[in-house]
C-alpha cells in the first residue's frame, strides 16, 4: 500500500533554480532569431521594433507577477488550467485545457522541433526540408520532419524516465542556451557593431511605417494599431510558455513561493536578453537587412556579419540547443495538464495515473502522439496563428479571475500576492484587450479560426461530463 501511494504522489525535485531554467528554457526556441524580420516589415523603424520588444517584456512580466498570486494559492499540478477552473468554472478550465492540448502546447512542440531539424539541417544538409523520405501522394515526409518527431519521442521518453531525468536537461541545456545567447550578444556588439549603420538605423526614430521593399508606406488612422497587434503576435509567441513552470507545482519545493519567484525571474532574464539581441541586430544589420533576411533568419544573418562564413554553423548549432531544451521543457510541463483533467473526470482516465518513476506517462505519450502527428501535417504554424488570439484570451480570464477570488474567496491563504495589484493587473487585462480587438478587426482569417478550436470543445466537455455521471 505505501509503495502504491508514493507510486501516485509526485515527487518534489525542482529548486529555484530548476524552475526558473524552465521558465526561460521553455520561453526561448528560435523566435528570437526569427521575428523581428515580420516586426521591422510592419512598423518600418529601430526605435518602434525595440518598442514592441519592450511592450512585450511588460506584458509577459506583468503576467507572470500576477500569475504568482494565483500559484501560491493553488500550488497544484495542472497551473493555468486549475487557475481558471478554480476562478470560474470547469468548463473554463476545460476549454483551456482542450485548447492547450489541441494546439497551444501541441502544437508548440511540433513547432520547436522542426525549427530544431531546420537549423540541423546547416551542419547535417540530409536534414533538410527539403530531403522528402516518403512520398504518398497526399502526404509527403521530409527528413526534417522525421527529425523533428524523433527528438519529440526522445525527450518524451527522458521525460517518462523521472522528473530529475527532465531537470537535468532542463537547467544544463538552458544554462548552456543562456551563456551562448549572452555570447553571441556581446561578440556582436564587439565584433560586428558599426556606427554608421546604427546611426541610419535610427534615422526614422520612433515613426511606424510599412516597409516595402526599401520603401517606407505611411500607416492611416487606426492601422497603426493593427500593425502594432500584428508585430505583437510573434514577439508575444517567442515570449510564450513562461507559465509552463505552474502546470509542475506538485513537484516543486516550496511551490507557494518558488514558482511566484521563478516566474519572475525567468520573465526578466529573458526580455532583457531579447531587448538586447534586438538592439545589437541593430547595430550589425541594416533596417532592410533585418526585414528581408531570408526566410526571415535574422539571426543567421547577423551571426555572418559578426563571425564571417562560420557564422551559419555557430547560430545552427546555438539555435539547436535552444529548440532541444525548449522542447524539452514543454513536454516535461504540459503532460500535468492532462494529468490533471483526468483526475477531475474532463479527460481520458487512463490519463490520471502516475507510472513508477513518479510522472504521468500515458499523458506523456498521448501529447507525443499528436504533437508527432502536427509534425507530419505541416500546418502546426497555421494552427499557432490561429491560437495565438485564444491563447492571450486564456491569460485575460485568469488574471481577471485574481479580482474574482478575492472577492468571492478572500479567506483563501495567499502567501505570495500580485505585486501592483489591483494597477498592474488591471493594466495587462486592457492592453491585452486592446491587442485581441485589433486582431479580430486585422487579423480576423486567423483569431476567428482560433476561437472556433476553443468552441468545439464545448461538446467535447459534456461528452466527458456525461461519461463521468
Amino acid at each position: 500500500m505505501k509503495s502504491s501511494t508514493k507510486k501516485n504522489n509526485f515527487k518534489r525535485s525542482l529548486g529555484l533554480l530548476d524552475a526558473t531554467m524552465i521558465v526561460a528554457g521553455s520561453m526561448i526556441g528560435s523566435g528570437i532569431f526569427i521575428v523581428s524580420a515580420d516586426i521591422v516589415r510592419n512598423v518600418g523603424s529601430a526605435g518602434a521594433l525595440l518598442l514592441v520588444w519592450l511592450l512585450t517584456g511588460f506584458l509577459t512580466i506583468a503576467a507572470a507577477l500576477s500569475y504568482g498570486e494565483l500559484s501560491s494559492m493553488f500550488p497544484k499540478a495542472g497551473g493555468q488550467y486549475v487557475y481558471l477552473r478554480e476562478s470560474f468554472n470547469s468548463l473554463t478550465g476545460f476549454l483551456y485545457g482542450w485548447s492547450f492540448f489541441a494546439v497551444i502546447q501541441t502544437g508548440s512542440i511540433a513547432a520547436v522541433g522542426v525549427a530544431f531539424s531546420k537549423f540541423a539541417a546547416y551542419v547535417f544538409p540530409s536534414l533538410s526540408e527539403n530531403n522528402i523520405i516518403l512520398d504518398l501522394g497526399i502526404l509527403q515526409i521530409s527528413a526534417a520532419q522525421l527529425t523533428s518527431i524523433i527528438l519529440v519521442v526522445f525527450l518524451t521518453y527522458v521525460n517518462t524516465r523521472g522528473v530529475k531525468e527532465g531537470k537535468i536537461i532542463q537547467t544544463v541545456f538552458t544554462m548552456v542556451k543562456l551563456i551562448a545567447l549572452f555570447g553571441l550578444i556581446i561578440f556582436g556588439f564587439i565584433l560586428g557593431a558599426k556606427a554608421d549603420i546604427w546611426k541610419a538605423n535610427w534615422s526614422s526614430g520612433f515613426s511606424i511605417n510599412k516597409l516595402e521593399g526599401n520603401t517606407l508606406v505611411p500607416y492611416s488612422g487606426f492601422a497603426i494599431m493593427g500593425a502594432v497587434a500584428a508585430s505583437l503576435v510573434g514577439s508575444l509567441f517567442s515570449s510564450d510558455s513562461w507559465n509552463n513552470v505552474t502546470f509542475i507545482a506538485r513537484e516543486i519545493k516550496n511551490p507557494s513561493k518558488n514558482i511566484g519567484r521563478s516566474l519572475f525571474l525567468g520573465t526578466l532574464i529573458v526580455t532583457i536578453i531579447y531587448v538586447a539581441t534586438n538592439m545589437m541586430y541593430l547595430s550589425v544589420l541594416t533596417l532592410d537587412e533585418i526585414a528581408h533576411a531570408e526566410n526571415d533568419r535574422v539571426g543567421v544573418v547577423a551571426s555572418q556579419h559578426i563571425f564571417g562564413s562560420s557564422g551559419t554553423y555557430i547560430i545552427a548549432v546555438l539555435l539547436m540547443i535552444s529548440t532541444f531544451g525548449c522542447n524539452n521543457g514543454l513536454i516535461l510541463s504540459g503532460a500535468r495538464v492532462y494529468h490533471r483533467m483526468a483526475k477531475d473526470g474532463l479527460f481520458f482516465k487512463k490519463l490520471s495515473k502516475l507510472n513508477k518513476n513518479g510522472v504521468p506517462g500515458k499523458a506523456l505519450w498521448i501529447q507525443c502522439i499528436w504533437a508527432s502527428v502536427l509534425c507530419l501535417s505541416g500546418k502546426y504554424n497555421e494552427l499557432l496563428d490561429y491560437v495565438i488570439f485564444v491563447v492571450l484570451i486564456f491569460y485575460i480570464l485568469t488574471i481577471a479571475g485574481i479580482f474574482r477570488l478575492r472577492k468571492t474567496k478572500p479567506e483563501l491563504e495567499r502567501p505570495y500576492k500580485a505585486i501592483g495589484y489591483p494597477v498592474l493587473p488591471a493594466i495587462y487585462i486592457l492592453a491585452a484587450s486592446s491587442i485581441c480587438i485589433m486582431l479580430l478587426i486585422y487579423k480576423y482569417n486567423s483569431s476567428l479560426p482560433g476561437l472556433a478550436i476553443v468552441l468545439l470543445g464545448i461538446p467535447i466537455y459534456y461528452y466527458f461530463v456525461n461519461k463521468g455521471k
